[in-house]
């Protein structure tokens, strides 16, 4: 299955990870949908982003045993592939054996032009980064994702599931 996983922040004092399952690029439902809320989360320290979102990422995948990919809500490398991102880190937390994917919405740094994606009729492109697997292939991947916008769908999905999770934790 294919993981997409995304963080919610409730301040410096929890947060909710959302994670859906597919089994295709194309589905337009996830297969798998689980939601795990953390406590004591770790402050956020600038350039240090991966230290506080990591041990959610995975606290959500510690249970599954059929990964073939990760897709996270952010960078997997910053500015050249020797920069570490989140999805790196991600990547050597779980030995270097599954491939990660970033999907950002904005642009960091120095992100070659190679990194930018356009859906749909969108003019504004998404940034993907990769471990494990090719650029290409992983730009491939999420442009074949279902949905005819920029973002797609299931990743809006796993989005709004973290956020709404969140909300009915805190009402």
């Amino acid at each position: 299955m294919k993981y997409l996983l995304d963080v919610q922040y409730n301040g410096n004092e929890n947060a909710i990870v959302a994670c859906l399952g597919i089994k295709n690029w194309e589905d337009e439902k996830a297969l798998y949908a689980k939601q795990h809320f953390i406590e004591e989360i770790q402050p956020y320290v600038s350039g240090q982003f991966y230290q506080r979102e990591l041990p959610c990422l995975l606290q959500a995948l510690k249970d599954l045993d059929d990964i073939e990919c990760i897709v996270i809500d952010g960078y997997v490398w910053l500015d050249v592939e020797s920069h570490k991102g989140l999805g790196l880190h991600l990547y050597e937390a779980l030995d270097k054996k599954v491939p990660i994917i970033g999907v950002a919405k904005a642009k960091f740094g120095n992100t070659p032009k190679a990194c930018e994606l356009l859906r749909g009729k969108s003019v504004k492109p998404l940034y993907i980064t990769s471990k494990d697997m090719s650029l290409e292939k992983a730009k491939e991947a999420i442009a074949s994702m279902h949905g005819r916008y920029r973002f797609p769908t299931l990743l809006k999905e796993v989005d709004s599931l973290a956020r709404r999770a969140f909300r009915d934790a805190i009402t």
